[in-house]
């Protein structure tokens, strides 16, 4: 037992410590809500994802875009119906790029009690008015959807971990966001279940009703969360429930200047880019060998349960003795060495089931390794980076690397699989490269001392 009264599981062996970590969840209040939050923010996105993805590779544009969009890329002799992802990526970035700074503006100008739960009651909103357009058979209601989807996801992970780091120290995230990640990801294991089992029974519209009830779950969360981050930031002689104040731009201006935060930026970029290879090139796969909208959505369901499984194994086990024992780096350069051998064999042999494999693999590391170690920076940094430059991070670069390399894919396509994944093996190298430069500026960082339970 600590002096903050948790339980040491260092020594333990990795069956005791599972058991340990149950017992230290079932100790820190700020702990079982913080499970809670993570676990239904992501069974209500996990709801929707597969509906998202099964309409990104539909070759049935009448069944995505609206009408008038479709008569205009037919006037101009443009085949709509082969360029179903690289549009609907581009109309995301253009989206997020109008977002982000309204995103800014409100960051700067609410105090978190305020901008957190009227973003979360955006959302739920938002999943009404689906409700009603999915119910009434609207046009065009399929790239309406996907884009937000997208958008949400976005911005709801990226506000989650900025509130983590709110409410934990640097050695408890070191300690605890392996596990909270794992309670992530069993809501994003339990949402796809959901959608496979109602989709067909329940029909798509009400899909919507069932993760706006997680997300109205996450409001309560935020309620409650939100007083240990207030004992945190009191502590440490800061007062983070005003408004920042700033410009919109501030962000991007802080990832200009910081090296660290140009360092994380380019692995976001890179690291979505070579995502955006391998599911381009698995909706190409879900074209050719699923007829329906349903098959292809219950096929995503399946691929994300693989990564989910994957995923809680690692957290659960490894990513908190990693991030504990040996700090950082290994979270960053374990995946980091898995893309490389991933790329070299599908730059070798680009098969479906290699294809599938990596893909798996790729976000799982992703989920299980690589963000929880990519915010545990932001608990040692001032929040301008935490809700400005994470924000920018996780929007702007994030979905630059996704159009930019999407249309990367279509344009490398015509030349086959293997020039593709040969450039994806070259993008990688890039990104581990910029891992490497990243945990350098990490170093320099200053450390921040344990902090016990309010009350």
């Amino acid at each position: 037992m600590t002096e903050t009264g948790t339980i040491s599981t260092d020594a333990l062996p990795w069956h005791r410590r599972a058991i340990a970590a149950l017992a230290e969840i079932l100790t820190l209040p700020s702990l079982r809500w913080s499970f809670l939050f993570f676990f239904c923010l992501l069974a209500g996105y996990y709801v929707l994802r597969p509906v998202r993805d099964a309409m990104g590779a539909s070759s049935e544009v009448e069944a995505v875009f609206p009408p008038a969009m479709i008569v205009f890329f037919a006037a101009h002799g443009i085949p709509l119906k082969d360029l179903v992802l690289q549009v609907l990526a581009t109309c995301t970035f253009a989206l997020i790029l109008l977002a982000q700074p309204l995103y800014g503006a409100l960051v700067s100008r609410f105090p978190r009690r305020v901008f957190l739960p009227a973003l979360f009651g955006f959302f739920i909103a938002c999943l009404f008015v689906f409700y009603g357009l999915f119910h009434s058979n609207v046009s065009g209601r399929g790239m309406a959807f996907f884009l937000w989807v997208t958008v949400f996801n976005v911005f709801s992970v990226s506000i989650f971990w900025s509130f983590m780091a709110d409410v934990f120290a640097s050695d408890e995230a070191r300690k605890y966001y392996g596990y909270i990640g794992a309670a992530g990801t069993v809501g994003a294991f339990t949402g796809p279940i959901l959608t496979r089992v109602l989709a067909e029974k329940v029909g798509l519209a009400n899909l919507m009703l069932v993760s706006a009830g997680f997300l109205s779950v996450c409001v309560v969360c935020i309620w409650r969360l939100r007083r240990w981050a207030v004992a945190r930031e009191r502590k440490a002689g800061r007062d983070n429930e005003s408004a920042m104040g700033g410009d919109i731009l501030a962000g991007l201006k802080l990832i200009f200047r910081e090296p660290l935060l140009r360092w994380l930026a380019t692995m976001v970029f890179l690291g979505v880019g070579v995502g955006q290879l391998l599911y381009n090139q698995q909706a190409e796969i879900a074209r050719e060998g699923f007829a329906t909208a349903e098959a292809r959505t219950a096929y995503y369901a399946g691929i994300d349960i693989a990564v989910n499984v994957l995923t809680l194994v690692v957290q659960l086990f490894v990513t908190r003795w990693l991030l504990s024992r040996w700090g950082l780096a290994p979270v960053i350069l374990i995946p980091m060495a898995a893309l490389l051998l991933g790329f070299a064999v599908l730059a070798a042999s680009p098969l479906p089931m290699v294809v599938a494999t990596v893909l798996v693999v790729t976000r799982s590391n992703e989920f299980s390794l690589m963000k929880p170690g990519r915010e545990t920076i932001y608990t040692r940094v001032d929040r301008q980076w935490r809700y400005k430059a994470g924000a920018a991070i996780d929007t702007a670069f994030y979905r630059g690397g996704e159009i930019s390399f999407s249309w990367i894919y279509k344009a490398l396509s015509m030349f086959g699989s293997h020039v593709v994944f040969g450039v994806g093996l070259a993008a990688a190298g890039v990104m581990t490269a910029s891992a490497w430069r990243l945990l350098r500026e990490e170093k320099k960082l200053p450390d921040e001392g344990p902090r016990t339970e309010p009350g």
